[in-house]
């Protein structure tokens, strides 16, 4: 009976062991500065709709979940030397970042706007209120930017470095503002309250949880909302030689959009739901 005993234990051991052992961790980077999609809470935990939003795809690709806030600069350059396997920081799948790395299947919708002081020259640009995809209503929204450029003409506007609302301003807008890049949102948001920016753009949802803290009493949004084109659509960041990683990815997030999880998630951190458009 010893024997046998000792036999199951072996046999228990054996099969437990290496499952353990095989546990899969997927480490992902993320901004955490960029509220509210990801960003440092009260209690120095990240939090923000990509934290939720990743913990759920880590469970239902049933690996173990580790997310690291890294500087928006060396996202990629971080991903390519294997410090993470992913990025989860707001970041639109454009042709160039596509020829450095792979994206998953689109979690989110990109929508950019403009951000000014409210009794500013600028706080009654054309088209506030309306919103214009660059994809499907590209000519009416160069009709709406043709209004807003002249009132531009002179004018500092500030952009996160590296950022798709940098790509708008240089497709859509270029020679007539003069555009100044910034490492993060808070920076450009800070010289917009103290008098060194006359716009900015950035993503709306985060433009708009801006306005809402004391620091930025005074500001408004202006202009219209634009989505697609330029902005495209947020994927998760992979490498391009991690194709197993990417299909557990796409599966996920498949998952998530067609059961409403993301969209849950999206009205609970912005108030409106961003999911991707299929």
């Amino acid at each position: 009976m010893k024997a046998k005993a000792i036999l199951a234990a072996a046999i228990l051991a054996a099969a437990v062991v290496p499952a353990s052992a095989q546990e899969q961790v997927v480490r992902i980077a993320t901004e955490g500065s960029y509220a509210p999609w990801s960003f440092s809470g009260p209690n120095g935990t990240i939090q923000g709709f990509e934290i939720d939003l990743a913990n759920d795809l880590c469970a239902r690709m049933q690996v173990k979940c580790e997310i690291v806030p890294q500087s928006w600069d060396g996202l990629i350059p971080s991903l390519q030397a294997g410090k993470y396997d992913a990025i989860m920081a707001a970041m639109s799948v454009t042709p160039q970042r596509l020829e450095v790395i792979a994206f998953s299947a689109p979690y989110a919708a990109g929508i950019n706007s403009f951000a000014v002081v409210a009794d500013g020259p600028l706080s009654t640009l054309p088209g506030t209120g309306e919103t214009y995809s660059l994809g499907t209503q590209e000519a009416q929204a160069k009709a709406r930017l043709g209004e807003i450029g002249p009132l531009l003409k002179g004018k500092v506007v500030g952009v996160q470095g590296s950022t798709t609302a940098s790509a708008f301003m240089e497709t859509y807008l270029k020679g007539i503002a003069e555009v100044r890049e910034y490492k993060t949102t808070e920076e450009h948001n800070f010289d917009l309250m103290n008098g060194r920016l006359d716009a900015v753009v950035a993503n709306a949802t985060v433009l708009a949880a801006a306005l809402e803290k004391p620091d930025m009493q005074g500001a408004k949004l202006a202009g219209p909302i634009f989505s697609d084109g330029v902005f495209g659509v947020i994927g998760v960041g992979l490498r391009k030689d991690d194709a197993a990683l990417k299909t557990k990815f796409d599966e996920a997030i498949k998952a998530a959009v067609a059961d409403g999880t993301v969209k849950r998630f999206s009205e609970k951190w912005f108030k409106v739901d961003v999911s991707p458009r299929t």
